[in-house]
C-alpha cells in the first residue's frame, strides 16, 4: 500500500481493488454493524488519499484516528493478514495531521458566525417549528437592513430581545412578530448554550481553506476533528458537518472534472444528518452531495445501515464498502436486501447471503471504473492501514497541535463590536433618555406642586388678611367707645357746671344778689 504505484489500493480478493482517484469526488457509502471494521476502513481510505496527496477531513468519534499520526507496530493479526494478502512492500507509516475540536480542548478551535450559520441550518439547531422559522428569518431580515452583525449567540439573544421590545415598530414592514415565538427560540437558545454551543460560534470564524494542505512530502494533510464530547449533542454534531459541507459548496469555485479530488469528506455517525431532517432541509442536502463534486470535493457517509441514508442520497454514492449487517429484526432483513440490491451484481457471489457471513476487516466492494461505472462487487478483505490502529498520548496531541501551521491563528477568541454592543449602547441610550425624561417629568412636578403650594399659601394668607379685616370691623372698639364716654360725659359735667355758673350769675345779677364780703 505504501509503495509507489499502489496508493489507490484499499482491498484485495482473488485481485486487487484500487479506487480510481478521477472518481473519488463521486462520493461514497461506508455501512456495517458495530464492531466490523468501518473504522479501520476509514482510515485506509483516509491513508490513500494522503498518499494520492489529497487532504481529508474526518471526524474522531471514540479517539481512535489519532493513531494515524504515528505509524503503526504491527501485531500478530496485522501481520497474517499481511502474509495472506501478499503485501509485498508494506511498510508502516505515520501521515500529517492537524487536529480540530469546537471546545478547544482537543484540537484548534472550529468556528463560524451565527450570520455564516444561516437561520435553515440554526432553526434545525434549535428544533424550531415552521411558524419559529419564520420569525428567526425576519429577524436575520432585521438585522441585515440594520446592519447588524450577528457573530455570537449572545448577538443574536439581544436582537431577539431588541425585535420583542419593539415589536409595534417592525410589524408594519416586516409582518407579525410573535412574542410567543420569540420567547421559544430564546428558550431553546439557552438550552444549546447549556449544551456547549457558544463555543461554536464567534470569531475568527474557520477558513475552509486550511482544511486543504499538503505536507513538505506533497502527502495531503488528515483533519481530525475531536466528536467524542461533540457527540453528546446530535443535533449540534450533525448540523456544524452540514455547515461545514455547505461552506465549501458556497466558497470553492467550479473545478471541474479534476485528475484527483481537492477535498475528501468523511461523514461519520451519517443516520444524525437525516434523522428528524425536514423536507427543505432534505432538499438542500440533496442538493450540496448532487453539486459539490463539481467543487472537487468527494463525501463518503459512514452509518450502520444503508437505510439511514434516503435515497435520493444514496443513488449518488458511487464507491461502496459494505460490512457485516446482523438481520436479527425485520428492519435489519430489509436493510441486507436493500444492501444487496444496490450492488452490481457477481454471478459468483450471493451477495445478499455474504453480507451477513463477513468477518471483521472483511467487505464487500465496488468501486467505480475509470468511465463512472461501478465495478463488479467482491468479497474482499480491506488492507491494514500503515498508521497506528488506536489512540496517540494527550501529550503526543499537544505536541502535533503545537507544532500545527495554524497554531495560533484560532487559539484566541475575538469579539468586535456587533449586534450585542450596538443594541446594548442603543438600550443605554434609551433607557438613559427614559430616566432623563422621567426627571424632567418628577422636576415638571415638583415645580407645578411647588407652585400650588405657593399658591396655596398665598390664597390662605389672603383669606387669613381678609377674615383678620371682616373680624376688626365686625367688633367693638371698646378704647375708642370709652374715650368718647369719658369726653361726653366730661362735656356733659362741664356744660352743666359751666351752665349753672351762669345761671348763678345771671340771676344773681337779677335779684342782687352778690357775694358777702
Amino acid at each position: 500500500m505504501a509503495y509507489k504505484g499502489f496508493e489507490t489500493y484499499i482491498a484485495k480478493s482473488e485481485q486487487e481493488l484500487h479506487i480510481t482517484p478521477r472518481m473519488a469526488n463521486r462520493h461514497g457509502l461506508i455501512t456495517g454493524a458495530t464492531g466490523t471494521g468501518k473504522t479501520v476502513t476509514l482510515q485506509v481510505l483516509a491513508e490513500s488519499f494522503s498518499l494520492q496527496g489529497v487532504p481529508v477531513f474526518m471526524t474522531d468519534i471514540k479517539g481512535d484516528l489519532s493513531g494515524v499520526s504515528k505509524a503503526g507496530i504491527p501485531g500478530n493479526k496485522i501481520k497474517e493478514r499481511i502474509e495472506k494478502l501478499g503485501l509485498q512492500g508494506y511498510e508502516n507509516m505515520g501521515f500529517p495531521v492537524c487536529f480540530w475540536d469546537v471546545f478547544g480542548e482537543q484540537g484548534h478551535p472550529m468556528r463560524t458566525t451565527i450570520s455564516e450559520m444561516g437561520p435553515l441550518l440554526l432553526s434545525r439547531l434549535l428544533n424550531l417549528n415552521d411558524t419559529q422559522e419564520g420569525v428567526l428569518n425576519l429577524a436575520f431580515k432585521i438585522a441585515d437592513d440594520a446592519n447588524l452583525l450577528l457573530l455570537d449567540l449572545k448577538d443574536l439573544t439581544s436582537l431577539l430581545e431588541y425585535i420583542g421590545k419593539n415589536r409595534n415598530e417592525f410589524t408594519l414592514s416586516y409582518g407579525n412578530i410573535s412574542a410567543a415565538s420569540i420567547g421559544s427560540i430564546q428558550r431553546n437558545l439557552i438550552v444549546l448554550e447549556q449544551q456547549g454551543a457558544e463555543h461554536f460560534f464567534g470569531e475568527p470564524a474557520f477558513d475552509i481553506y486550511d482544511l486543504m494542505q499538503t505536507d513538505s512530502n506533497g502527502k495531503g494533510v488528515l483533519n481530525i476533528l475531536a466528536a467524542d464530547k461533540l457527540m453528546q449533542s446530535p443535533r449540534i454534531y450533525s448540523t456544524f458537518l452540514l455547515w461545514l459541507l455547505s461552506e465549501l459548496f458556497e466558497e470553492l469555485p467550479e473545478a471541474g472534472d479534476l485528475e484527483k479530488p481537492k477535498l475528501v469528506f468523511f461523514f461519520d455517525e451519517a443516520h444524525l444528518l437525516f434523522n428528524e431532517a425536514p423536507k427543505i432541509l432534505l432538499e438542500k442536502i440533496e442538493q450540496v452531495v448532487r453539486l459539490i463534486r463539481s467543487k472537487g470535493v468527494g463525501v463518503y457517509f459512514v452509518t450502520q445501515n444503508p437505510l439511514d441514508v434516503p435515497d435520493s442520497v444514496l443513488g449518488q454514492l458511487g464507491n461502496r464498502v459494505q460490512h457485516a449487517l446482523r438481520a436479527y429484526t425485520p428492519r435489519d432483513q430489509k436493510a441486507v436486501k436493500a444492501a444487496a440490491t444496490t450492488f452490481r451484481s457477481n454471478p459468483n457471489l450471493d451477495v445478499e447471503t455474504a453480507i451477513t457471513e463477513l468477518g471483521v476487516g472483511e467487505a464487500l466492494v465496488s468501486f467505480l471504473d475509470p468511465k463512472g461505472i461501478p465495478m463488479i462487487v467482491e468479497r474482499a478483505f480491506i488492507l491494514p492501514p500503515c498508521g497506528q490502529i488506536g489512540p496517540i498520548t494527550p501529550d503526543e496531541r499537544k505536541e502535533i497541535i503545537r507544532k500545527s501551521d495554524v497554531y495560533g491563528v484560532y487559539e484566541k477568541l475575538l469579539d468586535r463590536e456587533s449586534a450585542f454592543e450596538v443594541l446594548e449602547d442603543r438600550m443605554n441610550q434609551a433607557n438613559q433618555a427614559k430616566e432623563q425624561e422621567a426627571a424632567d417629568q418628577a422636576a415638571e412636578k415638583e415645580r407645578i406642586a411647588r407652585a400650588k403650594e405657593e399658591a396655596a399659601l398665598a390664597k390662605a394668607e389672603a383669606a387669613r388678611e381678609r377674615a383678620e379685616r371682616s373680624r376688626r370691623r365686625s367688633e367693638p372698639d371698646i378704647f375708642g367707645e370709652l374715650t368718647k364716654q369719658v369726653g361726653r360725659t366730661a362735656t356733659r359735667t362741664l356744660g352743666n357746671e359751666l351752665g349753672r355758673s351762669l345761671v348763678r350769675g345771671i340771676l344773681g345779677s337779677i335779684f342782687g344778689g352778690g357775694r358777702k364780703r
